[in-house]
């Protein structure tokens, strides 16, 4: 993909005079890139703290595809159901061969997102471009994946999950769940948080680039550190806790700040309660 990274660098540099059919041409090929899963917005690579990396030519040819589309008619049912959005940004219509299960209620994938065989979309969900959704994973009701988040394999993103977006800073990493994460219901995951694969991140959990998670197994506050995301390390058990104001009039009305907490790490007995999922795929 070589050429493509370069063309797509290129065009982008140019701004608004960048050739239009060619800006076109260069969005719909990086598009069917992302559908086939030959490209991503972000990949592994264990040079870095977080183990990954960002391809920030593809969020450039994904800024291309919104600058040079026209809004167009997109309304369905016969026109009841008005929409109305850009005409790079097409829908994915995958094929009973390739193994997705789309639950009928209302669910949305854009093009540009792969999903992998034995996904699980149940109704109404929302994958956007760039996204990345491993094999075997479950995308409950209510859930969004952002723009070119990466999601793995086997991981369960549960009812009203929401998976922050990035498209810019094009620098920017998007947020990362590793395989085999359970993500519990209500749980909002942005800013570029990565959490390592086998982690249980409780219902109702709130993970941004800038929280510090407090680890009771190991007596240690987690913080990203300056240039990289907040990173949960791998099997760790996350749920919602509070600590307390020692500042101000905070300390004297007894008040205390929503913060994530990490309890245990996961063992047999997590693996043995979180493995029911499984049942439903």
């Amino acid at each position: 993909m070589t050429d493509l990274a370069q063309r797509i660098t290129a065009l982008f540099a140019e701004g608004a005079s960048a050739d239009r059919p060619e800006s076109r041409e260069a969005f719909f090929a990086l598009q069917r890139a992302l559908d086939a899963g030959d490209v991503r917005a972000a990949e592994p690579d264990s040079s870095t703290l977080s183990g990954w990396r960002v391809n920030a030519w593809v969020k450039q040819g994904i800024l291309l595809g919104f600058r040079f589309g026209d809004v167009v008619d997109q309304s369905a049912d016969h026109g009841r159901w008005p929409f109305f959005d850009k005409d790079t940004m097409t829908l994915k219509k995958p094929a009973p061969s390739e193994g997705i299960r789309i639950v009928p209620g209302g669910s949305t994938i854009r093009g540009g997102a792969y999903v992998a065989r034995s996904v699980v979309c149940m109704p109404p969900m929302y994958v956007n471009i760039g996204a990345y959704i491993g094999e075997g994973t479950l995308i409950d009701s209510h859930a969004l994946v952002g723009s070119c988040a990466q999601i793995g394999a086997r991981v369960h993103l549960s009812a009203a999950a929401q998976i922050g977006g990035v498209i810019e800073p094009v620098g920017a990493l998007p947020v990362i769940i590793e395989d085999d994460v359970l993500v519990g219901g209500n749980t909002g995951i942005y800013e570029g948080a990565v959490v390592k694969r086998r982690a249980v991140i409780a219902a109702g959990t709130i993970l941004t680039g800038s929280t510090p998670v407090y680890d009771l197994v190991h007596g240690v506050i987690i913080k990203p550190e300056p240039g990289q995301p907040l990173v949960i390390p791998e099997g760790a058990v996350v749920v919602p806790g509070a600590r307390a104001v020692t500042v101000g009039a905070g300390k004297k009305w007894g008040l205390s700040l929503a913060t994530p907490v990490i309890v245990k790490y996961r063992d047999d007995k997590t693996d043995t309660r979180t493995e029911l999922e499984s049942w439903i795929r």
